[in-house]
């Protein structure tokens, strides 16, 4: 089986483009702000999600068919998460992947639907912080912010603490508390809580229409 075992609290969100920059710009101006804090550089990290719905031989008439997205993320590389919209996350083996293909009666890959973040990790103190910017095939949909606290594996005690440090760099953009914390309460966070925040910010994203949003300054 893949990673089940507890970990570091975490929050991911988006950050929306600064007015009048690109996306690859906002990601730059993001990282000068840490750089200022006094965060160093850890190498590059990547989370990717492929869609896939449930064959039409197999739903009924009428019936909307269910999703599964199918999850990497480079810090867990023995891994692969399955999950549901408001479902459960399942932790297997990286070979996951070739047990899907030989599902294809069942489920259907939505090739175009492929998201993925990937960026720069800096390291401040306890926290951890990676930078992604979201693409879907060629094009930039968008920015990820993830932040760490390294030394708290439940939720609820370290909420403040991720949020004071998170306006540091993210000011009036900075994110409230997750719905997977609200879920935890005193219970110990997991690498799957990371990704079903990914899986919502990615959904988010996808759904998203180019309409103007006010972004940071």
């Amino acid at each position: 089986m893949g990673v089940t075992c507890p970990g570091p609290c975490r929050s991911v969100s988006q950050v929306p483009v600064a007015e009048g920059k690109s996306v690859q710009q906002t990601v730059e101006l993001l990282a000068r702000r840490l750089e200022a804090l006094g965060a160093d550089k850890q190498g590059t990290f990547g989370v990717d999600c492929e869609t896939y719905h449930t064959a039409a031989t197999l739903g009924t008439q009428g019936q909307t068919g269910k999703l599964m997205y199918v999850m990497h993320n480079s810090e867990y590389p023995l891994s692969c998460f399955a999950l549901f919209e408001n479902g459960p996350c399942l932790v297997a083996d990286a070979n996951f992947d070739t047990l899907m293909v030989k599902l294809k009666g069942f489920f259907q890959n939505a090739k175009a639907n492929k998201i993925e973040s990937r960026g720069t990790r800096y390291q401040y103190c306890d926290f951890l912080v990676k930078l992604g910017t979201v693409t879907m095939g060629p094009s930039a949909r968008g920015i990820s912010v993830e932040v760490e606290y390294c030394p708290c594996v439940i939720a609820n005690d370290c909420w403040n603490l991720l949020m004071e440090f998170m306006q540091s760099f993210m000011g009036s953009h900075t994110p409230g508390v997750p719905s997977v914390f609200g879920a935890k309460h005193d219970s110990t966070y997991g690498p799957g809580d990371t990704m079903v925040q990914y899986m919502e910010l990615f959904n988010k994203i996808r759904k998203q229409q180019q309409v103007p949003v006010a972004g940071i300054r």
